[in-house]
């Protein structure tokens, strides 16, 4: 016991050291009580509006974030070495109740606010108010998220301020009052559709993720995907890449998945003989693509509806193939390797019980009902309703999950806990939203990115690419996408590619900063649980993606694999099949190894005729597919060659 005591420690330090959402107070004392009072409520009140219909976007985002900002306070501390001292300061509880108030104000003077202010202008106490509640919004992201996007939000307010003075992309500029009352007061901002989003849908996916975890579904997934995987080659790494992708969609956090799932992973892939830097890769870049895995995708599946309007139930559909490349690319990358390691597959006597895993097969029920009822045209808020009254009920069919009375008082307040760094980051990423909207930014930085590209559409890609990257570095899924979506995507759009392609785009590359070094931030988690090097974890978790790095340039390309244009089953088979050998053959370059080791000439061979099975023109597929095929055929007598020699010798 003392031993799995220490183990949670270690793992809680390590997810505060790379992870701000983890870096919360461990010993509240009495303050304890009134966050589990004001967890529980907001929970409750999610599920009441959920059920019986949602307030006024207005009022249901006031009362979503003061809830919200007022437990960050009383969770979080102004530094993460402050976790572990008793109890809340005085000047927490202060800011707590300050937060709660400010969005509460909303409410209480709702008719005024969109009536009144809006023919007679603002008062001062409006003014100050909306003051007071940026401010503490963005204290309380910093604390929870991190600096990055606070950092962005305050440009974006100074940018808001200042634009008379600002060339070639300025704008008439704003004075502070009228600023600071249009972000909290209006629906575009601050209450705009990421914390509406956040308010309903998002906040439930999250609870039912929680439920998950009680009903240990998380290590159903691991021992599943050990079962099916596990006696292949390479079959821990398999395993961790299964298991880790199905726990990321559900997680919301590349980190905190990397470091839950990792714990587990991680040393059973040490063990079965993979490198340290390696282990920490494999998991890293599992726990990333996880945010891109259908249905819920981070949970930026659901704002992406509203950005793009395509419906929520086509969005988990048309994001399917890009995911299943991309996960397909994690199983190539740890196949080679274990190839070039000498690793096999686990007996079976290590793989766990078929018998036991029937068992439990209930605890695939609410994530199938999930599925099953989006897919059938069901609203979000119904599914997800649905699926955690199942899951629920199913905590009860055993012993080690059924709960008390105070176990579901403490799942109430532990799915508020889960939703904190959600709500904050889509509040202060509604700062940037509505800047860029209000202010017509968007349109400035994608002609300013055309004209940098001079017009060609390959380089307004990479610049975009790059944008992305760069300002998804240390940034959650859902905010990391609304900052993408309105900042970036705007200079594809310019271009003749389906709306949804170009969100998809910007979204995986905000993703994969995750794991783009310098900054990668999951590479480094699980490098911390490896005890390996944490850049060189980066590069090789890079490697291991690099499918994440293609799979946006040849569905912007060639829109088929996102079910658009003219796709059919031929035209889209054949577009995954040539996308897959292409795959195949820059991952055994990158890694070194195909059917025995790589020379420098094969590596650089395999990539040019992987390059060109990616190619969205059939003439450049079949061009690949023969080069391929070429280092394939060398590959295989070369090595016939090699055990003839070593018959003879």
């Amino acid at each position: 016991m003392a031993d799995q005591n220490t183990e949670e420690i270690d793992k809680h330090e390590l997810m505060a050291k790379y992870d701000k959402e983890s870096a919360f107070r461990t010993n509240l004392g009495p303050w304890g009580w009134i966050t589990l009072i004001i967890g529980a409520a907001l929970t409750i009140f999610q599920l009441y509006t959920a059920f019986y219909g949602s307030k006024v976007s207005l009022i249901q985002g006031a009362i979503h974030l003061g809830a919200g900002l007022s437990l960050v306070y009383l969770l979080y501390p102004i530094k993460p070495s402050m976790t572990k001292r008793r109890g809340v300061p005085w000047y927490d509880a202060l800011l707590a109740i300050a937060a709660l108030l400010s969005n509460y104000y909303i409410i209480y003077n709702y008719d005024h606010l969109i009536n009144e202010a809006i023919i007679f202008g603002f008062t001062a106490l409006d003014q100050i108010v909306a003051t007071a509640g940026i401010i503490l919004l963005l204290e309380a992201t910093r604390r929870v998220v991190g600096l990055p996007i606070v950092i962005i939000a305050i440009l974006a307010l100074l940018y808001g301020l200042f634009g008379q003075y600002i060339p070639i992309i300025g704008h008439a500029g704003y004075d502070w009052p009228s600023l600071a009352t249009e972000m909290f007061f209006s629906s575009s901002s601050i209450f705009g559709i990421p914390i509406q989003i956040s308010s309903t849908y998002i906040y439930l996916f999250l609870f039912f993720g929680v439920i998950l975890v009680k009903t240990n579904i998380g290590q159903f997934f691991n021992d599943i995907a050990l079962r099916l995987t596990g006696k292949y080659t390479g079959g821990t790494a398999k395993a961790a890449v299964a298991a880790s992708g199905l726990q990321g969609m559900v997680s919301g956090s590349s980190v905190a998945n990397t470091v839950g799932s990792g714990s587990f992973t991680i040393p059973m892939m040490k063990n079965a003989g993979f490198k340290p830097h390696f282990a920490a890769a494999t998991e890293a870049a599992a726990s990333t693509g996880g945010q891109i895995m259908p249905p819920i995708m981070g949970a930026a599946a659901f704002i992406m509806a509203s950005y793009t309007g395509v419906p929520y139930n086509e969005i988990i559909l048309i994001a399917i193939i890009p995911a299943v490349l991309y996960f397909s690319g994690l199983f190539m990358g740890t196949h080679f390797e274990a190839r070039k390691q000498g690793i096999l597959g686990l007996a079976k006597e290590q793989l766990p019980n078929t018998k036991n895993l029937i068992k439990r097969l209930d605890l695939f029920a609410p994530l199938v009902i999930i599925v099953g009822f989006l897919l059938a045209g069901y609203t979000p808020t119904f599914a997800a309703l649905f699926a955690i009254f199942v899951a629920f009920i199913i905590s009860f069919f055993r012993k080690d999950t059924r709960m008390s009375f105070k176990g579901i008082v403490n799942l109430l307040e532990e799915g508020a806990r889960t939703a904190l760094p959600v709500i904050a980051a889509c509040a202060t990423a509604g700062i940037i939203a509505g800047t860029v909207t209000t202010t017509g930014l968007g349109p400035k930085i994608a002609g300013g990115i055309i004209d940098l590209a001079q017009g060609q559409f390959f380089l307004v890609m990479v610049f975009t690419m790059v944008a992305c990257i760069i300002l998804g570095m240390g940034l959650p899924t859902t905010a990391n996408y609304v900052v993408t979506a309105t900042m970036a995507a705007p200079a594809l759009l310019a271009f003749d590619v389906p709306v949804i392609a170009v969100h998809m785009f910007v979204f995986y590359f905000g993703i994969v900063a995750d794991i783009t070094p310098p900054v990668c931030l999951a590479a480094y988690a699980g490098a911390g649980i490896a005890k390996a090097n944490p850049m060189k974890a980066g590069v090789t978790a890079v490697k291991l993606a690099i499918a994440a790095f293609i799979i946006p340039y040849m569905f912007v390309s060639q829109p088929i694999l996102l079910l658009q244009a003219d796709a059919n089953v031929t035209n889209v088979s054949i577009a995954v099949i040539t996308a897959m050998l292409g795959m195949a053959a820059i991952s055994s370059s990158l890694i070194g190894y195909y059917v025995k080791t790589l020379n420098r000439i094969e590596r650089i061979v395999l990539i040019i005729g992987g390059l060109l099975l990616v190619y969205p023109d059939i003439k450049f597929s079949l061009l690949g597919l023969v080069v391929f095929g070429v280092v394939t055929t060398m590959q295989y007598l070369q090595n016939k060659s090699d055990k003839k020699k070593q018959q003879t010798s």
